[in-house]
């Protein structure tokens, strides 16, 4: 929220103005150490790296409890006295500031803590040392509640920092902390006027208070908080969620940026001010500063990624959780910093359009690659995700490379199908091809869904939340059908 509703503000030259006062009323958390600016150059690219915490917080950011009327409105429920973390993404914006790129990081996420913890929860990480200093200053005879709620908070967002930094094998090094809470996602879209979001399928979830229809959708206030919070009733739980948060804030990025906000006084006051409620930022991030940084970062060079995890699992003391493997992380990471051009260049990145459900895309699959009953398993397999079945034949010349082919604007419906075939399939815009239809070419380097994923280091079945959710790249420049 704060590096989509500030970096925006700089536009016109009363939003400039506005934002210059904005730094006077946000809460700040002294979480970022001096000894970040004293460590020499940064690791990887000399990247800025903003850590986007999403806190699971009956509060504000002054720390007053939110009302019953204001829970119920939310399906905010009652607080366990935990305060997860159920969202992280990592902003790495490139030190040549021409693009970003928001990585999620799935609060069920199975690491190791910082400061001793063990191995947990990523989105436990914040609770164990908040609770840990909230006992401890309590054991002190400290009885001041707003210095042992600052304290302790403090520390449970550094124990947090450093988990992630750890788990990058510390070729991430975290500048900048933003914290939301359940009421800020209501506050921002209200005072915008909503976003657009879509859904490939109609949904509900009486925890979250999800209730929405397939299709295109406006959505602002609590039903904006329903749509992220929303993980049950969801083909793949927990990654379809941090897919939806993407969407989401893709979406408000896109809304922010609009003609109809930025010359909109009224709508710019009720930003700020929403931000001004509901944001906690580190200290000695000015905003102004940081929105002249980023004025550029607009549509497509502003897109999501998600780290990659294996299959959900069973474990004694945490319950199910998705194993990681840190050296899998740490190459993610490393090939993003590598690749300059992937949020700037990238067709993905720029010509998303949306994708009807599958039930309204027919598939034609040629068999590419000389093997016998190739083309019918492949359909087979896509008529299992609810597409339509289409022909099913020989292709006229072999291939060692499967692409998918489409009608002009029809990239979405494309990549929804190659999601479902395999990482890295090419997608090729065909003239020849009909509208409603995709043709799929299957060649030699097909691998079957069902052969189990190995990763370099021995872990079974790793994956990425966007392939497992079938859904095209997101970015800020474009509507994506999520589940």
């Amino acid at each position: 929220m704060a590096l989509v509703s500030t970096a925006v503000l700089l536009v016109t030259s009363y939003g400039w103005n506005k934002l210059r006062t904005t730094n006077e009323g946000i809460v700040k958390t002294e979480v970022i150490s001096d000894e970040v600016t004293q460590q020499g150059p940064k690791p990887l690219d000399g990247a800025v790296d903003i850590l986007l915490v999403g806190m699971d917080s009956r509060t504000d950011a002054q720390g007053n409890p939110l009302s019953k009327e204001v829970l119920a409105m939310l399906n905010g429920g009652i607080a366990d006295g935990e305060q997860n973390t159920d969202t992280m993404i990592l902003v790495h914006i490139p030190v040549d500031g021409t693009r970003a790129v928001a990585i999620s990081f799935p609060r069920d996420s199975y690491v190791e803590m910082a400061d001793g913890f063990g191995k947990h929860k990523l989105n436990s990480a914040f609770a164990r040392q908040r609770n840990t200093v909230d006992q401890e200053l309590r054991s002190q005879g400290v009885t001041d509640e707003a210095r042992i709620r600052t304290e302790s908070m403090a520390a449970g967002r550094k124990t947090l920092i450093k988990t992630i930094e750890g788990l990058s094998g510390n070729q991430v090094r975290i500048d900048r902390y933003a914290e939301v809470n359940l009421a800020s996602f209501y506050e921002v879209t209200k005072a915008i006027g909503g976003v657009e979001v879509c859904l490939n399928e109609a949904t509900s979830d009486r925890d979250s208070g999800a209730n929405f229809q397939a299709g295109q959708q406006v959505i602002e206030g609590a039903a904006a908080l329903s749509f992220v919070r929303q993980r049950k009733n969801l083909p793949n739980g927990d990654l379809d969620r941090v897919v939806r948060q993407q969407a989401f804030i893709g979406a408000l990025a896109k809304k922010v940026l609009s003609t109809g906000t930025l010359t909109d006084p009224g709508k710019l006051n009720g930003l700020v001010e929403a931000v001004q409620k509901s944001v906690i930022l580190s200290s000695g991030w000015d905003i102004t500063t940081f929105a002249e940084q980023m004025q550029g970062l607009v549509g497509g060079k502003f897109e999501f990624k998600t780290i990659p995890v294996g299959d959900p699992t069973d474990t004694y003391s945490d319950g199910n959780v998705l194993p990681v493997n840190p050296a899998q992380v740490r190459k993610f990471l490393t090939d993003l910093a590598a690749d300059k051009g992937s949020a700037s260049t990238s067709p993905t990145a720029t010509s998303t359009l949306p994708a009807p459900p599958n039930s309204s895309i027919t598939v034609q699959v040629f068999n590419a690659a000389g093997v016998q009953g190739l083309a019918g398993e492949v359909m087979n397999t896509l008529v299992a995700k609810g597409f339509q079945r289409g022909t099913v034949s020989s292709a006229q010349q072999n291939s060692d490379t499967t692409v998918v082919r489409y009608a002009t604007g029809e990239e979405g419906s494309a990549r929804k199908v190659a999601a479902e075939i395999g990482q890295n399939v090419a997608v090729e815009e065909d003239a020849s091809v009909r509208k409603g239809q995709i043709q799929v070419f299957v060649g030699g380097d097909y691998q079957s869904p069902d052969d189990e994923a190995v990763d370099p280091q021995g872990v079974p079945g790793t994956s990425t939340a966007a392939s497992s959710s079938s859904t095209p790249p997101i970015t800020a420049g474009g509507l994506v059908c999520v589940n």
